[in-house]
């Protein structure tokens, strides 16, 4: 806000200096803990993410709030050693029992502001999700479905392999399609669209030119409006494009990858169809 020509505390060094700020808090945060004998995992612009103690596990709050409190009694003494009233705050936020970074798309390394962890409300483990697939509206049922599963299970110990290759099947097997459909918002009307027509213009333009939300699905002929109930349904377009790229995300970290976990059951599949 401060870098927009429209703000009253305006400067061209502002934003840099933000960030640089940040940056260097982090860092300092990270030196503290780990001099501690803590393990920083992450950390991003407002937030750190620290491994407690082995014996530390069984209070997580209690560590949290001292761990807070230790902090910003450090950047107290730190500014004012520096000539600067120290007004930051830190807060103990939440105890995660176990928490995945998965990786970036396409990347060796983790991702920017994207985690999952296994959290406790009301007596219940719940995985809650960050800058996720899971919280975006524009994937289908399946895949919001099929994330959260697969990140419990993981988080959890349970079994994949045959699990996942269950879910493949049931795909495959026409027993999901009530989950493959796509629901969407157009900023304009459909008819407006005249250049790189996305999958769900094409869908909306079937039912009403003036359409500006459409629910869809993808067969072999493309995308069709879930009103048309169609039965040539694209199950390989869910697998490679709703399924996979969630699973590569996370079973990567484990030295595994989806296509390994579920191919031969697609094998299977092919093969009975040719016996």
């Amino acid at each position: 806000v401060m870098g927009t020509y429209g703000c009253r505390f305006y400067h061209p060094h502002l934003p840099s200096a933000i960030t640089g700020t940040g940056q260097w808090l982090l860092k300092g945060c990270r030196r503290f803990l780990e001099a501690r004998g803590y393990r920083v995992l992450y950390g991003d612009t407002d937030s750190v993410f620290v491994q407690l103690k082995p014996e530390e596990a069984a209070r997580p709050g209690d560590t949290g709030q001292a761990l807070a409190g230790l902090l910003n009694q450090h950047w107290q003494e730190e500014l004012q050693r520096r000539g600067v009233t120290s007004y930051l705050e830190m807060e103990y936020e939440k105890y995660y029992r176990k928490l995945v970074l998965p990786l970036a798309r396409g990347k060796g390394g983790g991702a920017r502001k994207r985690y999952a962890g296994l959290v406790e409300k009301q007596g219940t483990e719940g995985v809650e999700f960050v800058g996720m697939e899971y919280v975006r509206s524009d994937w289908t049922p399946l895949a919001r479905e099929f994330q959260y599963e697969l990140y419990l299970r993981i988080l959890t110990d349970q079994p994949l392999r045959k699990w996942l290759n269950q879910l493949v099947r049931d795909v495959y097997g026409g027993k999901l399609d009530e989950k493959l459909v796509y629901h969407k918002h157009l900023r304009k009307e459909a008819r407006e669209y005249t250049k790189n027509i996305s999958p769900q213009v094409r869908a909306a333009l079937m039912v009403d030119p003036k359409a500006r939300e459409i629910r869809y699905l993808i067969t072999l002929r493309g995308p069709v409006p879930e009103e048309h109930h169609p039965t040539d349904i694209d199950y390989q377009h869910y697998i490679d494009k709703q399924l996979k790229p969630i699973a590569d995300s996370v079973l990567g970290l484990l030295g595994k990858s989806f296509d390994e976990m579920v191919g031969p059951v697609q094998l299977s599949l092919f093969d009975g169809e040719g016996g």
